[in-house]
C-alpha cells in the first residue's frame, strides 16, 4: 500500500512507519524536522511540512491509500493540536479525493468498558480531570473527523508505554477492553495498520488495549 503517517516523529507515528516499512509498504512521512526521524529504508519518502497550509500538504497524501496519523499533544499546554493539526489534514485529503483516515485519539475520549469496575472507572475520572483539555481537544477532533468525507477510525488506547511490537492486544469496535489499562506504542501503531484494512471499523472509534 502507499501509505502517508502525520507526526512521524513522534512516539507511535515513529512505529508506524517502522512496521509500514518492514511489511514491504511506500511510506511518506510528514514531518516539520527531518532530523528527528530515525527511521530509515527502502521505500520511505521524507516529506517536510509545517502543516499550517493544507495547499503545501497535498501533494504527501495524493495518490495514497491510506493516511495514518498520530498527531496529538505532547503535554497539557500543547492541547488544540490534534483538531488544529487533522483539519489541515482532512482539508488536504478532501483535495485530493483521498478517503480512509486512521488516527490516535485516547480512551476516555471514547465509552467506558462494559462492566467496568470503580477502579478502573475512578481511574478514567481522575485522568480525564488532570488531562480535560487535552481530552477536550481530541472530542473536538473526533467531532471533525465524524463532519468530514473521509472513511475514518479512531484508535483509543489507554496509557501509552514504551514496549516492543507484540501484535497480543485486544480490539473492541465502538466500544473498549474491559480492564485495560496499558497498551505499548508499537503495537499501538500495529493495531492502526490492521485497522486500515478493516472494513467494520470504518467510521467507529476502536478501543485497544492489552
Amino acid at each position: 500500500m502507499k501509505l502517508t503517517v502525520f507526526g512521524a516523529t513522534g512516539g507511535v507515528g515513529q512505529e508506524v512507519v517502522r512496521q509500514a516499512l518492514g511489511a514491504g509498504h511506500q511510506v511518506t512521512a510528514v514531518v516539520r524536522d527531518p532530523a528527528r526521524l530515525p527511521v530509515t529504508g527502502e521505500g520511505l519518502e521524507v516529506f517536510r511540512a509545517d502543516l499550517t497550509d493544507p495547499a503545501a500538504v497535498r501533494p504527501a497524501v495524493a495518490g495514497r491509500d491510506a493516511v495514518l496519523s498520530g498527531l496529538g499533544a505532547r503535554s497539557r499546554k500543547d492541547a488544540g493540536v490534534a483538531t488544529r493539526l487533522t483539519r489541515t489534514v482532512l482539508d488536504a485529503m478532501e483535495a485530493e479525493g483521498v478517503r480512509r483516515l486512521v488516527v490516535v485519539s485516547a480512551a476516555p475520549v471514547g465509552p467506558a468498558p462494559q462492566g467496568a469496575g470503580l477502579l478502573d472507572r475512578g481511574v478514567l475520572a481522575l485522568i480525564s480531570t488532570v488531562f480535560k483539555d487535552v481530552y477536550a481537544d481530541l472530542r473536538l477532533m473526533e467531532a471533525e473527523l465524524a463532519g468530514s468525507a473521509t472513511d475514518w477510525t479512531v484508535v483509543r488506547p489507554p496509557r501509552l508505554q514504551d514496549k516492543p511490537v507484540t501484535g497480543r492486544y485486544r480490539t473492541v469496535v465502538g466500544g473498549f477492553p474491559t480492564k485495560g489499562r496499558y497498551l505499548g506504542r508499537a503495537d499501538a501503531a500495529h493495531a492502526m495498520l490492521a485497522l486500515a484494512q478493516d472494513a467494520e471499523a470504518v467510521k467507529q472509534g476502536v478501543g485497544v488495549a492489552y
